[in-house]
């Protein structure tokens, strides 16, 4: 197909499984085409065909660019065994599996509707045996849950909006529980940048740091040389509105920030 002039279409390097139409309860997988749409850090693209999870009129995950780029920092470091918070789409968790340097991935969904779409979505079997193998998922509350065996990598990903207050004791509770050795939770670059601002720092490597060290979380990321523009870059696109209270929003360069961010647009 022929593309708008400057508009660079979707293409993403990661595997990203194809998703049946299906119905669970409440829940429904549904599929579109030719979405413009931000990324979490990239510009605007097109994206030719887009799958979405939805419970009655609120989308909870697609693969659009801002949801896959929200999440990628953690497949991409994954190693060891890898707990997921919330089912969702099974992109994560699917995505993680393919890696080497993953041994095993323990997927906590509270929701037996969305474990039971997933029975009959059966992403599993897009992987090689080997990826399959170290897949399991669990009924349990993210928010209480505890390994029988320890974890390498934390990834909770429980909430609708992108950004919402409170977030970082979420996540302390949970890691309490876990006590993974690292972890990479869904939004965190944006928590970062609310805190971070909220405490006067710049949103450079040094204010990266510092702010994480406020977290007293072994968060992932901040060691990849291009995760500070990442975070900027995110910031800049959907921080709007986000700020915490209080916090004098940075200056940033990338234009004009997104409206709302969350799973609804």
């Amino acid at each position: 197909m022929t593309h708008p002039p400057g508009l660079a279409p979707f293409v993403y390097d990661l595997f990203v499984p194809e998703y049946r139409a299906l119905r669970s309860g409440a829940w429904q997988v549904h599929h579109g085409q030719n979405l413009l749409t931000q990324g979490y850090w990239s510009p605007t693209m097109l994206v030719p065909r887009v799958t979405v999870l939805t419970r009655g009129d609120e989308t909870w995950m697609s693969t659009t660019p801002i949801e896959l780029e929200s999440q990628e920092t953690g497949v991409r470091l994954a190693r060891g065994h890898v707990a997921v918070f919330g089912l969702g789409m099974g992109w994560s968790a699917v995505a993680s599996a393919l890696r080497p340097e993953v041994t095993a991935v323990t997927v906590v969904e509270r929701d037996p509707e969305v474990i039971a779409l997933h029975r009959e979505l059966d992403l599993a079997a897009q992987l090689p045996p080997e990826a399959r193998g170290k897949l399991r998922i669990v009924e349990g509350d993210a928010h209480a849950w505890r390994p029988d065996r320890p974890v390498d990598l934390l990834m909770p990903d429980i909430w609708l909006p992108l950004v919402s207050d409170g977030r970082v004791e979420e996540v302390r509770r949970m890691q309490e529980n876990v006590r993974a050795a690292q972890v990479y939770f869904w939004g965190q670059e944006l928590e970062i940048a609310r805190h971070a601002a909220l405490a006067g720092r710049a949103l450079d490597a040094d204010g990266i740091r510092a702010t994480i060290a406020d977290f007293a979380l072994p968060l992932i990321g901040p060691e990849l040389p291009d995760y500070a523009e990442k975070l900027r870059q995110a910031a800049g696109r959907h921080m709007r509105g986000r700020w915490l209270p209080g916090t004098v929003p940075p200056t940033l360069a990338d234009g004009p920030p997104a409206d709302a961010a969350d799973r609804t647009n």
